[in-house]
């Protein structure tokens, strides 16, 4: 039997570099700017980052969660982005071991965090997490575990179709736009990699969770719904665990 910590450790190790420039995505990519330059600076004093403080986790750690030069807090949020997306590397590597799968959910998954940070923070969807992420979630097809690249095509096809009828009948319903194109995209980006039966319970789980955390709120406030983030989460948990809930719901509220 292979010892799977190894592949583990390793995974969970590139997990957090992969979450230390998910920051940097999520930050950049929503206001049109490179991720490759300028290098990573103080938003307080504009001083450029030392490579040692870039150290994943262990950086804001030592840095007790203050720049080096002005002392202006860092965001806890940093760390916590570069720990979740190591964890989840970490525990996909060991849950499927060195495999394509492994990359493939790690992806994924790292994906819609992104998307979800983005939404939160700007109300917007980058192309880059949704159109890229649909063109690697296509790649990923052959190699997936349970998924053909016909139904990846397929997912896409829905997951853009689907939300796309949504959008049109809000607009007629409200007279308004209800729903931004960065969610139409981001859910063909979803479809290639969980299907049509997972588009379909990424949005019930993302259209329940949005009206009963983010519903009362936005009445109160009129603010937008943050979408992606429902979606997001949906897509999570259709990825881990759609099949057992979808047989669950088949077997018992169908009968089937």
């Amino acid at each position: 039997m292979i010892d799977p910590w190894p592949v583990t450790l390793f995974a969970g190790a590139l997990g957090l570099i992969f979450g230390s420039f998910l920051n940097v995505c999520a930050w950049r990519w929503p206001r049109d700017e490179s991720v490759v330059a300028p290098p990573s600076a103080c938003p307080e004093c504009g001083e450029q980052i030392r490579w040692r403080d870039n150290v994943p986790v262990l950086g804001w750690i030592l840095l007790r969660g203050r720049c080096r030069d002005c002392q202006a807090r860092i965001s806890i949020q940093y760390p916590l982005v570069e720990l979740t997306v190591g964890l989840v590397w970490a525990g996909l590597a060991y849950r499927y071991g060195p495999t394509v799968e492994t990359l493939r959910g790690a992806v994924f998954l790292t994906i819609l965090l992104g998307i979800a940070l983005s939404d939160a923070r700007f109300y917007i969807i980058p192309d880059q997490f949704s159109v890229g992420g649909a063109v690697l979630g296509l790649a990923f097809a052959p190699f997936a575990m349970g998924l053909t690249f016909t139904q990846s095509i397929y997912g896409a096809a829905v997951g853009f179709g689907v939300l796309w009828l949504v959008a049109m009948a809000g607009k007629v319903a409200f007279k308004k736009d209800a729903m931004g194109g960065g969610d139409l995209k981001m859910m063909a980006m979803v479809g290639a990699y969980v299907g049509v039966l997972g588009v379909l319970l990424t949005i019930f789980l993302g259209a329940l969770l949005g009206a009963v955390i983010f519903g009362p709120i936005s009445l109160k406030t009129q603010k937008l719904v943050p979408f992606g983030i429902f979606l997001a989460v949906g897509a999570a948990v259709t990825y881990g665990w759609g099949e057992l809930i979808i047989g669950w719901y088949v077997g018992t509220v169908l009968g089937m």
